[in-house]
């Protein structure tokens, strides 16, 4: 292996050594298999491909100071994952099965797994979908599971920077009664549009309303979005996005902060009322935003005039970085280390 360079990793993918992948067919799991290939023998005419039965999963594991690797919160992605599997009916990957894919492919992967006070973490994909052959619109008789690594870089290079977003009313990431709340990449692709737009505009990101009514807050592109304001974390609930883990944790966290929080509908005028916003999920923990601009009705909204984080954002932060990383007591239960 060619020396990696830990402290200038991108966000990106990197060939490593191994990962697993596992077969369902005849009504049941086989047993998970070794690969050393990057590539996958998929039929042409396989579900995953034509009909969208594809779901994935995003996680992370730390090299602690203590030289243990540790995976935050597999439990429940290997639970949303099934919720996910359920909602474009694929067979669902037992919890049993996943955690041992998962566990083998960070162990089988282990001198990729970056060195405490890098900054950087490994990531972890765990995908399935659909893989025998369909022409007719219908779930798949076959399914394959797969879980490959990659180590990867901080999401903000040289500390959390601010990023300003824009409000997109002409498109819909998802439909309420949709496929919303479960990770599967069509959403992810119905999102798009709006994210090239954004990022033409020279924006970090958008901001995705309500399809129904185009009055509430949805996402933050691919992250769940929260504000602050009189001590409170308030994040949106709704039919249509994702359950992100890292907001749940958040939520956790801002308790065990003796904060207040709320989920609820986030109506767009309620923007001018929050004191800090950011967005949050697995590859940037949180993204704190700077500016909101809805250009339709010519409004902008700042938060971080000065051009730093906000204070409550960063103490959010910290207390679940610093957990993940081995710094801070984790008195939640969230971290397993890797035997």
């Amino acid at each position: 292996m060619e020396q990696l360079d830990w402290k200038t990793l991108p966000f990106g993918y990197i060939k490593t050594d191994y990962n697993i992948r596992c077969r369902y067919k005849d009504g049941k799991w086989g047993k998970p298999e070794v690969s050393s290939s990057e590539y996958i023998d998929i039929h042409i005419a396989a579900t995953g491909l034509h009909y969208g039965q594809e779901a994935f999963e995003g996680m992370k594991a730390y090299m602690g100071k203590d030289s243990k690797i540790r995976v935050f919160r597999w439990d429940e992605n290997a639970k949303r994952l099934m919720l996910s599997a359920e909602g474009v009916k694929m067979a669902p990957v037992p919890i049993e099965l996943f955690r041992d894919a998962v566990f083998q492919a960070i162990k089988l992967n282990k001198k990729f797994v970056p060195p405490y006070g890098s900054g950087a973490s490994l990531y972890i994909r765990p995908l399935l979908y659909g893989s025998s052959a369909e022409v007719g619109v219908k779930p798949a008789s076959e399914y394959t599971f797969i879980v490959f690594v990659t180590p990867v870089g901080p999401y903000f290079k040289g500390g959390v920077k601010p990023v300003n977003m824009m409000i997109c009313r002409d498109v819909d990431r998802a439909a309420p009664l949709g496929t919303g709340t479960f990770k599967v990449g069509g959403n992810y692709a119905a999102s798009l549009r709006a994210l090239v737009k954004a990022k033409e505009a020279g924006f970090g990101s958008t901001i995705f309303l309500d399809a129904r009514e185009k009055k509430y807050i949805d996402e933050c592109g691919p992250a769940n979005f929260f504000g602050i304001k009189d001590n409170t974390y308030i994040t949106p609930k709704s039919e249509s996005i994702l359950s992100s883990i890292t907001n749940k944790s958040l939520i956790e966290i801002a308790k065990s902060l003796g904060m207040k929080t709320e989920r609820r509908r986030i109506p767009v005028e309620e923007l001018s009322t929050f004191e800090e916003t950011g967005a949050c999920g697995t590859a940037a923990v949180i993204s704190p935003i700077a500016k909101i601009v809805d250009a339709d009705v010519n409004k902008i909204y700042e938060y971080c005039k000065d051009g730093m984080p906000g204070a409550v954002t960063m103490k959010l932060y910290n207390k679940l970085v610093g957990i993940q990383n081995g710094d801070v007591k984790d008195e939640f239960g969230w971290m397993t280390v890797v035997d």
